[in-house]
């Protein structure tokens, strides 16, 4: 931070960041609640409900702690930060592949119907878990768009532990055993 005060341009994309990231969520929410309450309405199950907090804790907590790192801590982009812009961008179209790919079954908490099959479109068919891996590269790659790495770290982090137990949670609802070709 120079004496005049944080430099503008780091300031106005942390900003432009925040408001699509919070436009983005929003809509990600408003779009689960609908899918939820259709496939609860169809017989589905909501499964692992007291693990969902850890997943709110960290996208309420992340954004703060990189305004905090970028304002306070003088975090600053490096040279690679377009490589971090494009990492950003592939995790997003992974994350709407994903979203797309699951359609009316697509919510922020793991919801099930017994016996329904797998998805196995769209990135499905490449990944296990295509938008835990969108979310995770977000994490990373967003501060480091702004040399935020303490928040990359423990964002990542915090997000690894919740994904342990939301995979094991979500695999057990969807009735996939642990062989790497049960798919």
């Amino acid at each position: 931070m120079s004496p005049a005060g944080p430099d503008p341009a780091p300031v106005a994309g942390l900003a432009a960041l925040l408001v699509y990231i919070a436009l983005e969520r929003a809509y990600e929410l408003a779009i689960s609640a609908a899918h939820a309450r259709r496939m609860i309405a169809a017989g589905a199950v909501e499964h692992g409900r007291s693990h969902f907090p850890l997943f709110v804790v960290l996208h309420a907590l992340w954004p703060l702690a990189l305004i905090a790192e970028v304002l306070v801590g003088g975090a600053r982009a490096g040279p690679v930060w377009p490589a971090w812009l494009v990492l950003l961008a592939a995790a997003q179209v992974l994350r709407f592949g994903a979203i797309a790919a699951l359609g009316e079954r697509w919510t922020a908490r793991v919801i099930a119907r017994p016996g329904e099959p797998l998805v196995r479109r769209g990135p499905y068919r490449l990944f296990r878990h295509p938008n835990y891996l969108a979310v995770t590269a977000e994490l990373i790659a967003a501060p480091m768009l702004f040399g935020a790495w303490r928040t990359a770290i423990g964002a990542t982090l915090l997000n690894l532990v919740a994904l342990a137990i939301r995979v094991r949670v979500e695999e057990r609802a969807l009735g996939i055993t642990s062989r790497p070709d049960a798919r």
